[in-house]
């Protein structure tokens, strides 16, 4: 019979992951898989709170989808509609919403044309990181205004204007935002990058393009866990402790709530 003291030696542990750098400096990841100040789970978390199985849903802005892909976790699943709406309709000025996984159906459109669905014919629209790609808020508004039905949701996670992320974005001209990014931001595709206006971004632009004669308002601002540290330890202590001090108007992100009113105020 084999020693016990050999087999034991024979055995070679398996070396444990080595924690990323987000992990390191958010170790509560550890326990869910997000941050506690992760912009990303407040946003979804509340959009699920107003989904019901009778609705019609538009994904704005779907993509490819490739944030859904990969092992199941707490955070993909928030972000996946399928099976928790009766359907969900992804709209992209981009052909690549053709792969996406979790849609019932899609649609490529033209921005600066109509949206392709019927008036009244939605219950909720969402759209993450869509807004400041908006080179026409008015029409916009006006196209997700007509396609919802009364009482109706739109729902939108987008960077606040006034905050640090815009801020240091609109100084940076379109074209060079791919080798910027690059930098300071490692994890982001290139092939996710696209030209920012960054005309619907604040709250004072939400009030003005949704008056308060056709909508019910309820966004707010937040801050999420701190971006573009390029992965330095200090220049995301620092990026955080600014945020800690930073009045709303200039926090991070901008969650948009609206709710079509059922009659036109008078």
């Amino acid at each position: 019979m084999p020693d016990a003291t050999l087999l034991k030696l024979e055995r070679k542990e398996e070396p444990a992951d080595e924690p990323g750098f987000m992990e390191r400096m958010r170790p509560e990841m550890a326990a869910g898989g997000y941050a506690h100040d992760s912009s990303e789970v407040a946003y979804y978390l509340r959009v699920n709170a107003l989904l019901t199985l009778s609705m019609t849903m538009v994904d704005l802005g779907a993509g490819r989808g490739t944030q859904l892909l990969g092992p199941k976790s707490f955070v993909g699943e928030l972000m996946k509609f399928q099976g928790k709406v009766e359907k969900v309709i992804g709209l992209d000025v981009d052909s690549a919403v053709a792969d996406h996984p979790y849609l019932d159906e899609y649609h490529v459109f033209d921005p600066a044309k109509p949206y392709p669905l019927a008036d009244g014919s939605v219950d909720l629209i969402a759209a993450d990181w869509v807004l400041e790609h908006i080179a026409d808020p008015a029409m916009a508004a006006r196209e997700i205004h007509r396609v919802l039905k009364p009482g109706g949701w739109f729902c939108a996670r987008t960077p606040n204007r006034f905050g640090y992320v815009a801020l240091a974005a609109s100084l940076v001209p379109n074209s060079l935002h791919n080798a910027v990014l690059k930098r300071v931001w490692p994890e982001r595709e290139a092939e996710d990058v696209f030209p920012t206006v960054y005309a619907l971004n604040t709250r004072g632009a939400i009030s003005r393009h949704f008056g308060p004669d056709r909508w019910e308002n309820c966004s707010y601002t937040i801050n999420s866990t701190p971006k573009y540290h390029a992965n330095r330890t200090l220049l995301f202590s620092l990026v955080g402790a600014y945020q800690s001090v930073a009045p709303p108007p200039l926090r991070t992100d901008l969650h948009v709530f609206l709710r079509k009113r059922r009659q036109v105020a008078l």
